[in-house]
């Protein structure tokens, strides 16, 4: 099918809707996918929580979806379930992907799952003419609000220059309009080092007095613990800065002991807390926003699943009255945050790497201005894609046989 037919067909649908609306929105033109692409952009992450592999899904239609996320071979299987298929129909390849194998997707495969359904709904935005935000039910705010992870990096804040301290970078951060000077409780830089939590909660006192007095009376300050904390420092640590008021401390504890020790942490401290930037699905933390023994859920995408996740996600957080701080990821998914998350109604805060200069791949992806991001009326995602830049990692032109699942009599997937 060629992308000029396709859209006649489309716009033949749109005539029908007129008279027959309940048919109409059954009636998209039939589509195919026909070939999934994986890239490595110039600057390629070795890391799953921000990978920016470029992923494109292509269809009979001439009309190509872009996604962010996974790496080859945590893709190959998921795109071969997606070939041939219709795009239209995302959740219906979301649950195939996620049951068509018999071990439940880890972590490290929802990010693949992800990466590909951020490219699905790439495409049904750009089959209507419209950004995801309004496939999504419209945007509820006018910007997302922002802070910057590594407030000291070169171009991200101006007037950040080497060689300030805390207290100047915090000023000059919210100077420049972001929401929320970050700071990491490790300031030792990478790598084997060696790393005393006990020592540590001192020096994170002293740090912190001076990103007090950086933002003002009334400025915001986060702190991210780097689950680098023993419980019993980690509470030790949160209630020396309790007068200081952050806006949350981030990830106190262990990931591995979130289920336990996040509620003995809540009971015995008085600082907002966000955690999960290393999460999966819903299912990893629905318990802790039930019973909310967080404030902020820190799920980003694509490593939740994508879209299709994400937003089952936000559902839950609204209805338990917890916030989404999303760590940060890639530029595209990036811009999938903004058409996502500025759909849900609560407290929404996203921590940004990017400036407002282009990246040579994309040269339209985000609207940063004044420290925040803004949505826009462009189709899908609203990213154009330089594919000169990027060097080809995968191709998958065929179906992937291996896999199966079963159905309920209605059609509905269910488990394998």
């Amino acid at each position: 099918m060629h992308r000029r037919r396709f859209l006649r067909s489309l716009a033949a649908a749109g005539a029908l809707s007129l008279g027959r609306l309940p048919q109409a929105q059954a009636a998209l033109p039939r589509m195919k996918i026909t070939r999934i692409r994986a890239y490595a952009p110039p600057d390629p992450s070795w890391s799953f929580a921000n990978s920016n592999t470029v992923v494109t899904v292509e269809t009979d239609a001439g009309i190509t979806g872009i996604g962010e996320g996974g790496f080859p071979d945590t893709l190959k299987l998921r795109a071969g379930r997606l070939i041939g298929q219709d795009p239209q129909f995302i959740e219906h390849l979301w649950q195939d992907m996620s049951r068509a194998f018999f071990y439940p997707p880890g972590r490290e495969l929802l990010h693949a799952i992800g990466a590909l359904d951020l490219a699905l709904w790439d495409i049904r935005g750009k089959v209507l003419n419209l950004p995801v935000h309004e496939l999504l039910g419209g945007m509820v705010r006018k910007y997302v609000e922002c802070y910057p992870t590594v407030a000291d990096r070169p171009g991200l804040v101006p007037g950040v220059k080497e060689g300030m301290g805390i207290k100047e970078i915090a000023a000059l951060t919210i100077a420049a309009g972001y929401r929320a000077y970050r700071m990491d409780a490790a300031s030792m830089g990478r790598g084997n080092a060696v790393y005393d939590t006990r020592e540590r909660v001192l020096k994170v006192h002293k740090d912190c007095l001076q990103a007090r007095e950086g933002v003002g009376e009334n400025g915001d300050w986060c702190i991210d613990f780097h689950q680098r904390f023993d419980l019993i420092d980690a509470v030790r640590a949160a209630n020396l800065i309790e007068p200081l008021a952050p806006l949350f401390v981030e990830d106190p504890v262990r990931a591995e002991m979130f289920g336990e020790d996040l509620p003995k942490f809540r009971q015995m401290v008085k600082v907002p807390v966000a955690a999960g930037e290393e999460w999966g699905s819903r299912w990893d933390f629905n318990r802790l926003v039930e019973e909310h023994d967080i404030d902020y859920v820190r799920a980003s995408l694509p490593n939740v699943g994508g879209i299709t996740e994400m937003m089952k996600i936000a559902a839950i957080c609204e209805t338990h009255a917890v916030g989404m701080i999303p760590h940060f990821t890639g530029p595209i998914a990036t811009a999938a945050l903004v058409n996502c998350l500025g759909t849900f109604s609560g407290t929404v805060l996203m921590e940004c790497n990017y400036g407002a200069k282009p990246l040579p791949y994309l040269p339209v992806c985000l609207d940063l201005r004044n420290g925040k991001l803004w949505p826009n009326e462009r189709p899908g995602l609203g990213v154009e894609l330089d594919l000169k830049p990027l060097t080809r990692l995968l191709e998958v032109d065929t179906p992937t046989e291996r896999g199966q699942y079963y159905t309920r009599p209605d059609g509905s997937i269910t488990n394998w």
